[in-house]
């Protein structure tokens, strides 16, 4: 199929993609409505364990307004007036904003039948540890689910841990009872059930214990006004959110609208995500365009803006503007993979990179490190990308703004090379009293 619509050259898609994101608007006084309205901007916000630099969640919005409350995020996602609930299908395991609830009833309703695999229902899913943990739970332990609710009614808010109503506990040694799921996510009978009463949405998480998931009857943890609200059918809820995930990209192809293995907001099978976009098409939402070396169709959200772009910020990992690795390939021609899953010798730009965005361009990969014990900064290595103007102000701008918002006292730059030694010198020209700079932390 021949791509049909305007051109678009990748520059503009890439500025209509930063735009869409939030990203453009000059950082100034910040306060609980911007980071509102950054979160929006985003779409979805990730979470993840890593806690090298901080929580990956944090990060999005920080890049979108800069020195922002943490706890207010907090608040926001775990308070008594929360704003955002977490579910597992949004992107991955993420934050979301409380209007988005509603629209995933379908799924919940679907996981509740438990029809993982049914022919009729081919786009519910759900972590492969549950669909396969609760095919043996069926089956060997009838009941056991509606005890672990039960528990949760009457003692919760519980962990996975206190949710087992025998106490029984698979030891280390004992053998994993089904290899299907793998070493990591082979959890135990309690974790699977709630787990699954989670994707069903009868539990919720009510917050965190040192990022410990802690779980409750959703209805004792959403407002009311969520709860109540009505229940779009599936084929509203799907078209909705596709238009969420379109404004966050801004123009994108189906597999970035709605594609699966991580690549999208919310991912959705192939040929229901093309009936989406075919409607979205038709109601103009949506339009066609072809982008510059693009094969595939694309479509531009009908109010996207292709405007300059002055941006100065660095990236978590799983930032929504490029968490999907190809098209940050395509838009920024940045080759960007994740290293903290690779062997220590095998690492070319360090463990936990973050590109670091100036104007509209992935200038750099800046490796960060919070260490926390001696209250510094670490940047271990810093790669600037080929052809790169000149970044090292903007850059310890930057650090320095990311320091004092992770409450840091010192920078240290252990990074080899002469721009690392640029850097260290002008974020020693450019530091506090209150804060030091060293180049040899780490060697």
């Amino acid at each position: 199929m021949v791509a049909v619509g305007d051109d678009v050259s990748v520059e503009s898609a890439r500025r209509i993609a930063l735009r869409a994101q939030g990203f453009g608007s000059a950082r100034g006084r910040v306060d609980v409505r911007r980071v509102r309205k950054a979160i929006r901007r985003a779409g979805v916000l990730q979470l993840d364990s890593v806690n090298v630099v901080c929580r990956s969640h944090y990060l999005p919005a920080f890049a979108r307004v800069g020195n922002y409350s943490r706890a207010s995020l907090d608040r926001m996602s775990w308070g008594a007036h929360r704003e955002l609930f977490e579910y597992f299908w949004g992107h991955k395991a993420a934050l979301l904003p409380l209007d988005v609830f509603p629209l995933m009833r379908w799924r919940m309703l679907a996981a509740e039948r438990q029809v993982w695999d049914d022919e009729l229902s081919p786009d519910v899913t759900a972590p492969w540890s549950v669909v396969a943990g609760m095919r043996r739970l069926t089956a060997e332990r009838p009941g056991y689910v509606d005890q672990v609710l039960r528990l949760v009614t009457e003692q919760g808010p519980l962990t996975a841990g206190e949710a087992s109503p025998d106490g029984v506990r698979r030891k280390r040694s004992d053998p994993h009872p089904d290899p299907s799921t793998g070493t990591m996510w082979n959890w135990q009978d309690a974790k699977i059930a709630i787990e699954y009463l989670f994707c069903t949405g009868q539990v919720t998480i009510a917050g965190r214990r040192h990022f410990e998931r802690i779980y409750d009857l959703t209805e004792r943890v959403l407002p009311a006004g969520v709860l109540d609200a009505p229940v779009p059918t599936a084929d509203e809820a799907r078209r909705e959110l596709v238009r969420i995930a379109a404004r966050g990209l801004g123009i994108a192809t189906l597999k970035e609208l709605c594609g699966g293995s991580g690549q999208a907001h919310f991912p959705l099978p192939a040929a229901t995500g093309r009936e989406v976009i075919a409607d979205l098409v038709d109601a103009g939402d949506l339009v066609p365009v072809r982008v510059e070396g693009v094969k595939q169709q694309s479509y531009r959200w009908h109010e996207a803006e292709d405007r300059p772009v002055e941006a100065q910020t660095l990236l978590s990992p799983f930032d929504p503007l490029i968490w999907n690795r190809d098209r940050t390939h395509h838009l920024f021609d940045f080759f960007y993979r994740i290293s903290i899953y690779t062997p220590a010798l095998q690492r070319v730009h360090g463990y936990y990179v973050l590109p670091f965005l100036l104007g509209d361009r992935l200038v750099a990969r800046v490796d960060l490190k919070a260490d926390r014990q001696n209250s510094t900064l670490v940047v271990p290595t810093l790669t600037a990308e080929p052809g790169a103007p000149d970044f090292v102000e903007q850059l310890a701008a930057e650090l320095h703004l990311m320091a004092d918002w992770l409450d840091l006292e010192h920078i240290a730059v252990p990074a080899d090379g002469r721009t690392a030694a640029q850097l260290t010198e002008r974020i020693r020209v450019t530091s506090t009293p209150a804060r030091s700079v060293t180049a040899d932390a780490e060697k």
